[in-house]
């Protein structure tokens, strides 16, 4: 899974932001030192484009918000949304919506990205010929920023609102969605290609570094936006007809809560390798701890530290029951983003399934063309 930085929630739907967007954040800084007169401070500046970095964030946010209420007021499930720089990539499963709903939430994106853009040039109009120039300038930015994304979204490649446009009408045509997601995405990540390549050949040939930079980065968010849907949909067809028990592991370290840190490290982390533990009491859940939570301890107090001390408690773990569809527990992974699960069984631990074991399954299905 690609890494993404969490936002918080609206109404339930958390939103997730693309790591995609720091190398933004920095090019619309460079664009907006490039394109202010350089009359203007270097400070003011920069200023001004971590000011068009904020506003943009909110403009595309506003964006995904509008959509995905829409969404949801038409009974489709959304509860993660990865923002990337040219809008929002929800999580919704294929049974879950259909050609017609793909079709509204495609046109509600581009509707709200043409009002978004109606208020910044509104707001530019108002201050037009005040002393207010600097403000009156970003704001045009930012409205003809968000004009150029209506067309760049009309590219017929996912995840792009083109790109769920033509999905929506392949799905119609043929009935299968797996088909109608594969080819859009395939197109999706060849003009990302595409860009890429015409980037390098701006910087080569006319040595336009900027745009040339500006081209490979939209070419390389393209591909990469993608890629992650292309893998997350590969991952769902493997785990079809697949449960919790199918894929969980047996072998995973039990632990006491009353082992210290230092224990854990010395003769079970560096033992094993294993980065999760599941700490028990008689056979009942008590709760997990991972790696990243004994990093979270200064190694200094590992051997006075417990590992009940610093475990996530079984009341705020997502656990799984052996029957539990295998799409369903990457669901709840993705929706938790935590990367292991207990599977309880009359109330004891009876496996452990890892985001690892899962991606691991479709590898293996996949080398057997399954």
């Amino acid at each position: 899974m690609e890494r993404a930085t969490g936002l918080g929630g609206i109404s339930k739907i958390r939103i997730r932001l693309h790591y995609t967007w720091f190398v933004a954040f920095v090019l619309v800084v460079v664009g907006i030192v490039v394109i202010f007169p350089a009359a203007y401070p270097m400070w003011q500046r920069i200023a001004l484009g971590v000011a068009a970095d904020v506003l943009f964030l909110a403009s595309m946010a506003g964006r995904e918000i509008v959509r995905n209420f829409v969404a949801v007021n038409r009974g489709i499930p959304v509860k993660n949304v990865t923002l990337f720089v040219f809008g929002g990539v929800p999580q919704i499963a294929e049974e879950s919506t259909s050609p017609i709903l793909e079709l509204l939430l495609a046109a509600v994106g581009l509707l709200s990205s043409l009002i978004i853009a109606g208020i910044f040039y509104g707001v530019y109009f108002a201050l037009a010929g005040t002393s207010a120039v600097l403000a009156a300038g970003l704001v045009q930015w930012l409205g003809f920023i968000n004009i150029m994304l209506v067309f760049f979204n009309l590219i017929p490649g996912f995840p792009l609102d083109g790109g769920r446009t033509l999905r929506a009408f392949l799905w119609m045509k043929s009935g299968n969605y797996a088909w109608a997601m594969h080819i859009t995405v395939l197109i999706g990540r060849g003009i990302g290609f595409l860009f890429i390549v015409g980037g390098i050949l701006a910087v080569v040939l006319a040595s336009e570094w900027f745009a040339g930079l500006l081209l490979v980065f939209v070419g390389w968010l393209l591909e990469r936006a993608a890629a992650v849907i292309y893998r997350q949909v590969l991952l769902h067809k493997a785990l079809h007809g697949v449960t919790a028990q199918d894929i969980m592991s047996g072998d995973y370290p039990l632990v006491d809560q009353q082992l210290s840190l230092g224990q854990l490290v010395h003769d079970y982390v560096l033992r094993t390798g294993q980065r999760y533990f599941v700490v028990v009491d008689e056979g009942g859940l008590q709760g997990i701890v991972t790696l990243r939570d004994i990093k979270s301890v200064p190694q200094k107090r590992w051997d006075s530290t417990r590992v009940g001390e610093i475990m996530i408690p079984a009341s705020e773990l997502r656990t799984a029951y052996p029957g539990q569809p295998g799409v369903s527990l990457l669901g709840q992974m993705d929706e938790w983003d935590i990367h292991q699960v207990p599977v309880l069984e009359g109330g004891r631990v009876v496996g452990v399934v890892a985001r690892d074991d899962l991606v691991r399954f479709r590898s293996t299905r996949a080398e057997l063309g399954m």
